[in-house]
């Protein structure tokens, strides 16, 4: 049982390790931006702007 995990590690190989590495990356980007578009429009909404100083 305990060779199991090391055979479907390896059985994947660089490649899937790499594309899940993107798409983490990627899903916490996504995540940040969204975040902060909703924020901006929160701020946006209370009549707060970033204008210029």
């Amino acid at each position: 049982m305990r060779g199991l995990w090391k055979n479907a590690w390896r059985r994947d190989g660089w490649p899937a390790r790499l594309a899940w590495l993107l798409g983490l990356w990627a899903a916490g980007v996504g995540g940040l931006a969204v975040v902060a578009y909703v924020l901006r429009l929160v701020m946006k909404s209370l009549g707060m702007t970033a204008g210029a100083a």
